[in-house]
């Protein structure tokens, strides 16, 4: 009997086999094929198979197909207008109209210009660069010349001021009615969306809560206030009214964030405007509010009463703008603005070092909350009518786009966007039909985020990000 230290050779010609078992009597399964583990080589066919790509995913016929249908919605876009007794009168005037061919033609020469004309390609490219150069230093220049941007300044609020004499009254009442109207709301969205991070979707609606503040101070409004106020006084009043709603909508939700944020506000934003809507012995409903009287200044001897003159409330608004963004460039200088600029770019790191990001966003809420107040009592007294369609939901996406137009977060950047988007559609009253004027300002956006992201006059942080984000 063998064992494990059994050391005997084996015979010569004699294997060490297990023992066998008995011989069975049931038949013997078939033998398992053998399993061949070496890869398999792939043909140079099947390799150049793979390789192969169609030829509508390729660059160029890729590139000529969206310069296609770039023309395409062109003329669509300057094509005529529908009518209502005939649904599809726009679509084949358009398509079967000259007009079409030509805005193709216009794609495919570009599209050939742009892919087998490198020198005049390279010749574009260097006019548009050294036409930019002059703005690229222009900011480096001012960091280390104070007294040049004061003058700047200076020079640029004199314009505003003297310009508008130039103009006629139609203009300038855009330029109240809009443009600066715009410019306030932009700078208190400013403040929650570019330096807190917090997407608020339904900011017109502090808006309207400061309209009807005014009214009801100078009681207008079917339900009468304990005493009246001069309506320019009704501005720090209207103020401190959206400020304290911006506190109450914020509170019990700022805790959220992203998505849910913005789908909280845009629910308020709908609040606020049924109730405007139905509650008649309130706010007076759809029919509105009536008899909103001008503003009037009346100390001493200094007595003032805003007309019908829209140049009144252009400098008016001048004023209240250039002493928001005195505040606002403090402010954002100052430890608060240093913990908006943590939050918004990571609010749990923020968080992780103390910082209470509820009470500091709460701020920010109600802080551009107040400034969408100021600019409600300015529009009730210029208009001197309001009800709930003057505050769609609508002007809350108009405000968002020109912020992120102008450049989120930069105080200059926003003016900007605000100003020349909110003059477009009027700009373009000449030329496009008045249904069509937004439909630019949309192209305009999209061909914006597409080729400059950060903005017109982005804030040097946000620059940096985008520019990061990129090159990744």
């Amino acid at each position: 009997m063998s064992t494990l230290n059994d050391t005997r050779p084996v015979a010569a010609g004699r294997l060490a086999h297990p023992p066998q078992p008995a011989a069975s009597t049931e038949p013997a399964a078939p033998a398992a094929p053998a399993v061949s583990f070496s890869p398999t080589r792939p043909s140079a066919e099947a390799l150049a198979a793979l390789r192969k790509v169609s030829w509508y995913r390729r660059p160029r016929p890729r590139r000529l197909c969206a310069l296609l249908a770039v023309g395409v919605l062109l003329a669509v876009m300057t094509g005529e207008q529908g009518t209502g007794a005939d649904l599809l009168f726009s679509l084949r005037t358009t398509f079967t109209g000259t007009a079409l061919w030509a805005w193709i033609a216009v794609a495919a020469a570009l599209w050939a210009v742009a892919e087998f004309g490198a020198a005049p390609r390279r010749a574009v490219v260097r006019g548009a660069r050294a036409a930019a150069a002059p703005l690229a230093r222009i900011r480096p220049a001012l960091d280390g010349r104070p007294r040049l941007r004061v003058a700047l300044v200076v020079t640029g609020l004199a314009a505003a001021v003297l310009l508008p004499l130039l103009f006629d009254r139609s203009t300038n009442q855009v330029l109240v009615d809009w443009v600066g109207i715009y410019i306030l709301l932009a700078l208190g969205l400013n403040v929650v969306i570019g330096w807190a991070g917090l997407l608020d979707l339904g900011f017109v609606a502090f808006f309207a809560i400061g309209s009807y503040s005014t009214a009801f101070w100078s009681g207008h409004l079917p339900v009468k206030p304990p005493f009246e106020l001069n309506p320019f006084l009704s501005i720090p009043v209207a103020m401190v009214t959206c400020l304290l709603a911006g506190i109450l909508l914020g509170a019990p939700t700022l805790r959220l964030r992203g998505d849910y944020l913005a789908i909280v506000t845009l629910g308020f934003h709908e609040i606020i405007y049924l109730i405007a809507k139905n509650a008649e012995s309130v706010t007076g409903g759809s029919l509105g509010v009536f008899g909103i009287p001008h503003f009037s200044v009346d100390l001493g001897p200094v007595q003032y009463r805003w007309g019908l003159d829209p140049l009144d409330y252009l400098w008016l608004l001048i004023g209240l703008i250039t002493g928001l963004v005195l505040i606002f460039r403090k402010l954002v200088r100052s430890k608060i603005g240093r913990t908006w600029e943590a939050i918004r770019e990571d609010e749990v790191a923020a968080a992780a070092h103390g910082v209470d990001t509820v009470k500091y966003k709460l701020m920010a809420f109600a802080i551009g909350a107040s400034t969408s107040g100021i600019a409600g009592a300015v529009y009730a007294s210029k208009v001197g009518f309001i009800n709930p369609e003057n505050f769609p939901l609508l002007y809350s996406v108009l405000v968002l786009a020109y912020v992120i137009f102008g450049g989120m977060g930069s105080i200059p950047g926003v003016l900007l966007g605000a100003a020349l988007l909110a003059y477009l559609p009027h700009g373009l009253k000449d030329v496009v039909d008045q249904k069509d004027r937004f439909m630019y300002l949309g192209a305009l956006l999209v061909v914006m985020m597409i080729y400059r992201p950060q903005g017109l006059l982005p804030a040097r942080r946000r620059r940096r990000t985008v520019r990061a984000r990129e090159a990744s």
